[in-house]
C-alpha cells in the first residue's frame, strides 16, 4: 500500500513531506469535488454522483497501474539514487517477505504498545475525517440552514485548509529532523499537536454566524491535517519483512472510524436532535489521539521481527 511505496522511495528525512503529499490529496480532492457533487445532486440526483465519482475512481486505477512501481525496477531511477534512497533508510527493491506470513508475527505487531498507540491514534483522528465525509454537508444544511449547493462550496473551504495543514504538517516534521530531532521528536510533536488543537471543533457549538462556524471548522480541518502523520510512522515502524501487512491492519484499525462514526453521529442526533454532543464526541476523539500519541506510543522506531517457527500463513 502507500507506506510500502513511501518507504521503499524516500528516505525517512524526506518521508514526512512525501507521506503528506499523498495523504493530504484526499482532502485537496475534497476541497475540489464536493461543490462537483452538490451541483450533480441538485440537477441530476444522487445516483449521478456515484456513477460520476466511480468512472474517477476506475481512471486513477488504471493510471496507478500502469505508471507505480518500485524504484529498483524503475527506468528512470539510477543506481546513485538507489544508494540515496538505502543510505537514507529507506527499502528500495527489498522484498517484503515473499507470499509467505508468520502469524506470530501478526501477533507480535498486535501486542506491541507502540503499534496499539498507533492504531488509536489513527481511529481518532479518522473519526474527525469522517465526520467531514459524511456528516459536515448535513450540518450545515440543517443545523445552519444552508441550501445543499451552498453547503457544498462551503465545505470546500475546511478541505482545503486540511489540505494545506496536512503539507505543513509533513515538512516541519522533516525540518525537525534535519535540525536534529530525534525521529520521536520530530513525528510526535506535529500530531500531538494538531490532533489537541483539531479538538476546537466543540466550538461551533458556541457561535451563531456562519462565518464563525466555517472558520471554526477550518481551523479544526486544518490542524487535523497538521496532525494526519499515521502514514509517516507506519513506514518508520513497520517491521521490513511485512511492510505492506502491517499498512494493512494499520489501515484497518482507521477504517474502523469509517464504520463507528456515522453510526454513532447518526445514533446521537437520534436521540437528542442536535448536533452539539456529536460536535463534542468528535472533538473527543481528537483528543483521544492525542493522548494515545503522548502516552501508549513512546519511542518511534522500526519493529524488529522475533523469528519463531511458528506456523506460516499462505495467501
Amino acid at each position: 500500500g502507500n507506506s510500502r511505496i513511501v518507504t521503499s522511495w524516500f528516505p525517512t528525512h524526506e518521508r514526512g513531506f512525501s507521506s503528506a503529499v499523498f495523504n493530504s490529496a484526499q482532502y485537496f480532492a475534497l476541497a475540489a469535488f464536493t461543490p462537483l457533487m452538490g451541483w450533480i445532486l441538485a440537477g441530476w440526483g444522487w445516483q449521478w454522483v456515484f456513477y460520476s465519482m466511480g468512472v474517477v475512481g476506475i481512471l486513477l486505477g488504471f493510471f496507478w497501474f500502469a505508471f507505480v512501481s518500485d524504484p529498483a525496477t524503475h527506468p528512470m531511477v539510477n543506481r546513485a539514487e538507489i544508494d540515496y534512497i538505502h543510505s537514507g533508510g529507506g527499502l528500495a527493491g527489498q522484498s517484503s517477505g515473499g507470499s509467505e506470513i508468520r502469524l506470530d508475527y501478526v501477533r507480535q505487531m498486535l501486542s506491541s504498545r507502540m503499534l496499539i498507540g498507533v492504531y488509536i491514534g489513527q481511529f481518532g483522528i479518522n473519526t474527525i475525517t469522517w465526520f467531514f465525509l459524511t456528516w459536515f454537508p448535513t450540518y450545515l444544511v440543517q443545523a445552519r440552514g444552508m441550501s445543499i449547493l451552498k453547503a457544498g462550496f462551503m465545505a470546500s473551504i475546511p478541505a482545503l485548509l486540511g489540505f494545506a495543514g496536512g503539507l505543513l504538517g509533513g515538512y516541519t516534521s522533516d525540518w525537525l529532523l534535519r535540525r536534529g530531532s530525534s525521529l520521536t521528536v520530530a513525528r510526535k510533536t506535529p500530531i500531538i499537536l494538531g490532533m489537541t488543537l483539531s479538538s476546537c471543533i466543540v466550538l461551533a457549538n458556541y457561535v451563531t454566524t456562519e462565518s464563525l462556524v466555517i472558520a471554526v471548522m477550518s481551523l479544526a480541518f486544518f490542524a487535523k491535517g497538521f496532525g494526519a502523520l499515521g502514514w509517516v510512522v507506519v513506514s518508520d515502524t513497520s517491521p521490513k519483512e511485512i511492510v505492506g501487512l502491517s499498512g494493512g491492519i494499520f489501515n484497518f484499525a482507521g477504517n474502523l472510524a469509517s464504520v463507528v462514526t456515522p453510526i454513532v453521529i447518526g445514533y446521537i442526533l437520534g436521540v437528542t436532535q442536535s448536533f452539539h454532543w456529536a460536535l463534542v464526541y468528535v472533538g473527543m476523539m481528537g483528543g483521544l489521539g492525542a493522548l494515545s500519541y503522548l502516552l501508549i506510543v513512546g519511542d518511534i522506531r522500526r519493529l524488529e521481527l522475533r523469528k519463531t517457527e511458528l506456523p506460516v500463513a499462505k495467501p
